[in-house]
């Protein structure tokens, strides 16, 4: 069989992406081929563009793209719970199982992380053939833009674990990107009394309104500390969840902390991005500062998520495009008009 792919050929190629002919026979034993209907573009995949390092290690020509669902075309032998047809969700990431990390608990930290869509084809293609065991059902009404978002929304559930939000604590969200948008919902269902979102873009304001933030803070021209007091009476927030990757955010987290503060770092920063730590702050409030990184064991929690309807996550999705634009279409994902951009493989 035959279908078409876009491929990544490096960063310093020009241009970055080729569409080719991808050539498929029948699935191994555990093995499934999908068909691609969404693919979202994350912040991982901007990173790999520019150069820099992905969840693994990316070696081109590759076809990029994590963040996919599909319809199942062929089962192999071996492959049981699925059958063609069947809506998927795929998680793309694989752990050995045998490194010092998987074995203490923390395959998140593998030392030979596979990823599909990051060191393996992934979905910016029509058809992908993916692990029996990466490959989650997922409602057939479920749209299938909002099936690509299992796998972000699976790293979201990971991060909001690290944090252990109790019932009537105050939460801030620092950038109202798409996992901005997601931590604001999974705050609300986690028990917080006040879920703010502190965003420089008006369009994420009010989209993070819509998603029940219950007061929403503009960082450029409003002081969040002050806005934190006014809106709640409280000096600072009991958790604070940055979602932007910058150190300016990072920044501003530390600033806006509360005594006894859990500090979720969740974004991707650049690979030598720093900022200077309040070390008297951090010893006197007690702060806690936790990372997060990708979503072990998280994506059938996401699944039942997305299934039950409970999150809202159409009005996410800003922009499509075909194979043919990925090139803008990342573009696009960079630029603040955006939250999420989806490829569609067939269109």
């Amino acid at each position: 069989m035959t279908s078409r792919g876009t491929y990544f050929l490096g960063s310093d190629h020009t241009p970055k992406f080729q569409v080719r002919e991808m050539e498929f026979g029948k699935p191994g034993p555990h093995e499934v081929l999908v068909k691609n209907m969404a693919c979202g573009i994350c912040g991982t995949d901007v990173h790999i563009y520019h150069g820099e390092k992905g969840s693994a290690e990316v070696l081109p020509p590759v076809i990029l793209g994590h963040e996919f669902a599909g319809i199942v075309e062929a089962a192999g032998s071996a492959v049981e719970g699925l059958e063609p047809g069947d809506h998927v969700a795929i998680d793309p990431n694989m752990y050995c199982g045998k490194c010092f990390p998987c074995r203490m608990g923390k395959k998140q930290n593998c030392e030979h992380l596979y990823a599909l869509g990051v060191n393996a084809n992934g979905g910016f293609a029509q058809y992908s053939l993916c692990p029996d065991s990466q490959c989650f059902r997922v409602d057939k009404n479920l749209d299938f833009d909002v099936a690509a978002m299992v796998e972000p929304l699976a790293c979201a559930v990971h991060g909001i674990d690290q944090v252990q939000i109790q019932t009537g604590q105050t939460v801030l969200i620092i950038g109202g990107g798409t996992i901005g948008l997601l931590m604001v919902q999974l705050a609300r269902l986690s028990g917080a009394s006040a879920v703010l979102l502190s965003e420089p873009v008006e369009m994420r304001r009010a989209i993070g309104l819509q998603a029940g933030a219950d007061g929403v803070i503009d960082p450029i021209h409003e002081n969040v500390s002050e806005r934190i007091r006014q809106m709640t009476g409280r000096d600072g927030a009991d958790v604070i969840i940055e979602c932007v990757g910058k150190p300016v955010a990072v920044t501003q987290a530390f600033s806006a902390a509360g005594t006894g503060c859990h500090i979720l770092l969740f974004s991707v920063p650049g690979v030598n991005s720093t900022v200077e730590m309040p070390l008297f702050d951090i010893y006197k409030k007690e702060l806690c500062i936790t990372g997060s990184i990708i979503n072990p064991d998280t994506h059938q929690r996401a699944v039942n998520l997305l299934n039950s309807g409970r999150m809202m996550i159409k009005e996410l999705i800003t922009h499509s495009y075909d194979l043919e634009h990925l090139d803008e279409a990342v573009h696009m994902q960079m630029s603040s008009e955006s939250i999420k951009v989806m490829i569609h493989p067939w269109s």
